[in-house]
């Protein structure tokens, strides 16, 4: 499976993050990112979060007005099927390697899209782990990064293995 970065977002902290055209991504994420509650988001664990923006479409088709950055992703991509992505798989992006570590649990920072929204993009069955649900994704997921570099928009996304 492989796909592209379709935009780099980053803030000093909530959503939405904006487009940055490169990135130093280091072992806790991306230099210059930050996030309001640092308690319950980021960590080397949580250190990128990967939205589809395939995913941002479908959201949008559903009556959000949410646009890429607009979820608090860093990496929006563009041609990997989130229904493929699990973690443990590990994907080279740009210089930069990444390991899936989970899925994400939106907040209630997204009510701000709209009532509901949270429920459209994550259920019981996500938490579940059933990667069979139509929202399986749908809110992105979080990665840890196995050696740091450099990301620009436009990179190569490739999944190269499936740690066990």
């Amino acid at each position: 499976m492989q796909g592209s970065v379709l935009q780099i977002n980053i803030s000093p902290g909530g959503i939405p993050k904006r487009p940055v055209p490169e990135a130093l991504v280091t072992r806790n994420g991306i230099a210059g990112d930050s996030w309001n509650h640092p308690k319950i988001h980021g960590g080397p664990r949580q250190a990128l979060l990967l939205i589809a923006s395939e995913s941002i479409a479908e959201i949008a088709a559903l009556g959000y007005p949410v646009y890429a950055g607009a979820l608090g992703e860093n990496l929006t991509t563009r041609g990997l099927d989130r229904r493929q992505m699990r973690v443990g798989q590990r994907y080279r992006v740009g210089e930069v390697l990444i390991e899936l570590t989970k899925l994400r649990a939106p907040c209630n920072t997204l009510s701000v899209y709209g009532p509901g929204l949270q429920g459209e993009i994550y259920d019981h069955r996500v938490k579940a782990g059933d990667h069979s649900t139509p929202r399986w994704g749908l809110a992105g997921f979080y990665a840890s990064i196995v050696h740091t570099g450099i990301i620009r928009g436009g990179d190569m996304i490739v999944l190269l293995d499936q740690v066990v």
